[in-house]
């Protein structure tokens, strides 16, 4: 089969340093969001007390969605920043922005100490965060996938995905540790917030690495003279059909992502295992993330994007509901442990082709834009409300395995948006691959 590459072999490329470099940047980012997942319960606690933790938990996950929503608005301003100025200063601008938002989440104070203040200054500092991701997906996952060799795109985008992994491992050994060294009112005071105090530590770290940065955007004198308005315009009238395909193939593999990130929750609300085991499952995951995703990354290069997309997630929609009654007829952790790995592999090899799919069919000039774009939406529709609905859901039919049927229904679409999905022609250079 063929695949565009668009790629001139005359250009000079980033180094594979910078290429890592922009991966630890985006891992810290995505630390924060994992970091606020694995400890939602607490966060739930500290800033929405409630006699129902059930109550507590659902606000908790809520303001978490918060985030979400103004990702597109980071999309459409940073994103088109970045074709416009350049990859490197978009995401300069998204790690000063995630350092606020960070900073926040460290020192806040609790609903205790100054009442009803507390959840609208979380919100805040959750719409901070929301707008440095929103706008940091899109000119990260550009610049690794146009710095990547001929047969290799989306091997090198891949690595976007494996910053999660490697964000989850992070935010899931210190939650162990915390729970392992802290009583269980040490870790509800204050506990909490050692996680984002030393994704804060490590910030200054990434920005000066980023500063540093060779960037991909050619023509940036002529690119610069594109207002917002004029990039937003082409994306919307041209590539209409590509944002809104792309937003539905992100379904499937953005609310399993968000399962697979629930679990830590659910281990402990639904199946009452340990905190220890809990936080073991975040490690476990984001282990899962970065193997299998390079690992699907390989099969996308090597055999074809729709097929790496397409069949992991056949076999997801046989297995999800089998995994998940056993996890909750055998209630051991070894089981527990063993369908995560199950379902993350499937999801991780999937996710790979989904993203190097929807990067590289938007042409150079708006590719930043348009991937932002399309990327920021899906996120925020179906990642966005991913915990809150998977809450909802297991409190209004008392079945923890009820959240399968609403996992089925997104991979069924997320299934057939790539199916249709058109394949782009050739611009500059043209691989054949044996399959």
């Amino acid at each position: 089969m063929s695949i565009t590459t668009n790629t001139d072999p005359r250009e000079k490329r980033p180094s594979r340093n910078e290429v890592f470099a922009v991966t630890l940047g985006a891992a810290v980012e995505f630390f924060d969001f994992s970091a606020y997942a694995t400890f939602a319960v607490l966060i739930g606690n500290a800033f929405f007390p409630s006699h129902s933790p059930v109550i507590s938990l659902l606000l908790s996950v809520a303001v978490f969605g918060i985030g979400f929503i103004v990702r597109p608005l980071g999309a459409i301003f940073i994103g088109s920043y970045a074709d416009r100025a350049g990859r490197k200063p978009a995401m300069f601008l998204t790690m000063i922005l995630m350092a606020l938002g960070t900073g926040g989440m460290a020192f806040l104070p609790s609903y205790q100490s100054i009442g009803l203040a507390a959840p609208v200054l979380l919100v805040i500092v959750r719409m901070i965060q929301g707008l440095a991701w929103g706008g940091e997906a899109g000119p990260a996952t550009t610049y690794i996938l146009e710095s990547a060799p001929a047969g290799k795109r989306a091997f090198y985008a891949s690595w976007q995905i494996v910053a999660q992994g490697m964000a989850g491992i992070t935010a899931g050994l210190i939650g162990y540790l915390l729970t392992r060294t802290l009583t269980p009112s040490q870790l509800a005071d204050w506990g909490w917030r050692i996680p984002f105090i030393f994704g804060l530590t490590i910030l200054p770290v990434a920005i000066y690495i980023r500063r540093n940065l060779h960037d991909t955007l050619e023509n940036k004198a002529e690119a610069v003279k594109k207002n917002t308005r004029y990039l937003l315009t082409d994306v919307f009238t041209q590539h209409r059909g590509l944002i809104i395909s792309g937003i539905f193939m992100l379904s499937g593999s953005t609310i399993t992502q968000y399962f697979l990130i629930y679990m830590t929750t659910y281990a402990m609300n639904d199946l009452h295992f340990s905190s220890g085991i809990a936080m073991s499952s975040t490690i476990l995951i984001g282990i899962c993330v970065v193997l299998f995703s390079l690992a699907g990354g390989w099969m996308a290069d090597r055999y074809g994007r729709k097929i790496t997309i397409i069949a992991p997630r056949i076999i997801l929609l046989i297995l999800f509901m089998p995994g998940l009654e056993i996890i909750t007829t055998y209630r051991n952790e070894y089981v527990f442990f063993a369908v995560i790995v199950l379902f993350s592999a499937l999801q991780c090899i999937s996710g790979s082709g989904v993203l190097v799919t929807l990067c590289e069919n938007f042409p150079k000039s708006i590719r930043s834009t348009g991937f932002s774009i399309a990327y920021a939406f899906g996120i925020t529709l179906f990642g966005g409300t991913a915990q809150f609905v998977f809450s909802w859901i297991i409190k209004a039919t008392g079945n923890p395995v009820s959240p399968g049927y609403y996992l089925i229904a997104a991979n069924l679409v997320c299934i057939l948006s790539a199916a249709l999905l058109k394949a782009k022609a050739p611009r500059t250079a043209m691989l054949t691959l044996n399959t």
